[in-house]
């Protein structure tokens, strides 16, 4: 199935077209060029990035992302919004384009560049600046307006791929999760015919509104069907841009299996099986700059795979930060969104497992009430062994891969998981469930990959309680013997989850797609 032309199906949009004639290009210094004029312009659209804005994996990879593909010149400018964390240093910047009204709100264009990163930053004050995270406010609600805040910046980035900025514009357009999605939906109903890929990163969060803001996002009726943004009889921003993107990357292969089923689906399935010619799984990398316990300031003592016996001169450190006491079993930490589909509540089911064992166990991470509570009661029975910190900031994580023996991830489902790279990285053996990325980056310690030396870690399935349980109770058992442990952690250390092999594969997707416009398939 080829991709969707919105604008050989849809009567022009007025109020779009409206709006475009309210950018004004503001003369400015030109933006800075490449000692060597790249083979590929790249704009990405992300409503985060590392280390600037950070929720999640999402901002590890955007921020990651682009720095990986300049190996294969590429040269990519992101596309963010202008959250407070980035308006600092934006507005030292001279303009590069006003718009007077996208979707009814007045915004500044500015570039910046800061940590290796080349930023369009989307200067909307009364969308962005503000308290809260950037999606929900200061208590943890939904920003009530979400569902314009990324209509605009999509708005956005789709005048600069149709030619809005002077002297500029990309060969492509990579778009992220259903924040950036109806990017590609914008500009088909413009008639701009530059390449989309969109990624996916986590099927379950979809942008999924009212129908009846079709019309304020500045879409025609006809917009709203099967074939674009219909979604049970509500409007849906993936949905939309699952079906006008030329290339939909998720960030897994077997995630991109999952997710051709109901179960995985998240009742998307049937749209995705459509778009399944242009549907690919590439694993995510993560930066080997940032995550390197042998230059890591946060860590007490470095260490690296030939100084491996330093890794337990950081473990004292990491106790004494969250009060625990001492023991003779291992240390097991998580570092995870505390929600149901991470497995969170099972952790606080079977915790007393670790403890019979002498381990310790600690809990970084904050997400649904319950699953929080239950964490903490648990932690409170078992005083000085347990701690809880609702929260998340990158110095504790840091800390925590490079001083705990083992991480816990018993995820329900997992596109991919950057958490269980880290911790390879580290020398923090992983406990995991088998789905997702998580089946495809650890290898389990069985029988046979353990007498062929490639064991990285520990896999259950089915994903239960009673699962985690034996999969934490083998873990332990291994701990036992520190010979056995020890190798275990040196091959986690030497596999190898760059950004490179991913990165090239990014790369040639988007060659292609460059080269065949019509689409990603030959």
């Amino acid at each position: 199935m080829g991709t969707i032309n919105i604008a050989s199906t849809l009567p022009g949009s007025q109020l779009i077209q409206r709006l475009r004639d309210t950018i004004r290009p503001v003369e400015s210094e030109a933006l800075p060029s490449a000692p060597v004029r790249p083979r590929l312009k790249v704009l990405a659209v992300a409503s985060e990035i590392y280390p600037l804005v950070k929720t999640g994996g999402l901002a590890d990879v955007t921020g990651a992302l682009p720095k990986a593909l300049s190996a294969f010149r590429i040269d990519t400018h992101s596309l963010v919004p202008g959250y407070p964390a980035l308006l600092a240093m934006a507005r030292r910047c001279p303009p590069l384009m006003e718009f007077d009204n996208l979707l009814g709100e007045r915004a500044t264009l500015r570039h910046v560049e800061m940590h290796g990163l080349s930023l369009f930053v989307l200067d909307a004050p009364q969308l962005y600046d503000r308290d809260g995270g950037p999606y929900v406010d200061q208590h943890g609600t939904d920003h009530g307006d979400n569902w314009k805040r990324f209509a605009v910046l999509s708005l956005a980035a789709a005048e600069i791929a149709a030619g809005a900025l002077p002297g500029w514009k990309p060969d492509l357009v990579h778009t992220h999760d259903w924040q950036t999605a109806l990017t590609s939906v914008y500009m088909r109903t413009m008639g701009c015919d530059v390449p989309v890929v969109l990624t996916i990163h986590n099927l379950a969060f979809q942008g999924q509104f009212s129908a009846d803001l079709l019309g304020a996002i500045g879409l025609p009726p006809s917009a709203y069907g099967v074939d674009c943004m219909e979604y049970y009889g509500d409007i849906s921003y993936l949905k939309g841009g699952l079906m006008t993107a030329d290339h939909i990357t998720v960030v897994s292969p077997t995630y991109a299996r999952e997710i051709l089923t109901p179960t995985f689906g998240m009742g998307l399935h049937g749209v995705l099986r459509k778009r399944i010619d242009r549907l690919q799984g590439i694993v995510n990398g993560i930066d080997q700059d940032v995550w390197n316990p042998a230059a890591d300031d946060y860590l007490p003592v470095p260490y690296d795979a030939k100084t491996l016996r330093n890794k337990k001169k950081n473990t004292p450190a990491l106790l004494e930060r969250f009060g625990l006491e001492p023991g003779n079993g291992p240390l097991f930490s998580a570092v995870s969104r505390m929600t149901w589909q991470k497995g969170m509540d099972m952790l606080a089911e079977v915790a007393d497992e670790i403890f019979h064992a002498d381990g310790r166990l600690i809990v970084l991470g904050q997400g649904d009430h319950e699953i929080e509570a239950a964490l903490r009661q648990t932690a409170e029975r078992y005083s000085g062994r347990m701690a809880v910190s609702i929260g998340y900031d990158e110095e504790t994580a840091h800390l925590i891969h490079g001083g705990s023996d083992a991480i816990i991830q018993p995820s329900r489902f997992e596109p991919c998981g950057l958490t269980q790279l880290y911790a390879l990285r580290y020398g923090c053996v992983p406990v995991v469930s088998r789905t997702g990325g998580l089946s495809e980056t650890i290898i389990d310690a069985n029988d046979a990959a353990l007498s062929a030396r490639v064991a990285t870690g520990f896999q259950f399935h089915p994903v239960t309680a009673e699962g985690l349980r034996h999969a934490i109770r083998r873990a332990c058992n291994a701990h036992r013997d520190p010979k056995h442990w020890s190798r275990l952690q040196l091959r986690a250390m030497r596999a190898d989850y760059s950004w490179d092999r991913s990165a090239g594969a990014y790369a040639a997707v988007y060659e292609r797609l460059v080269a065949t416009p019509e689409g990603a398939v030959n």
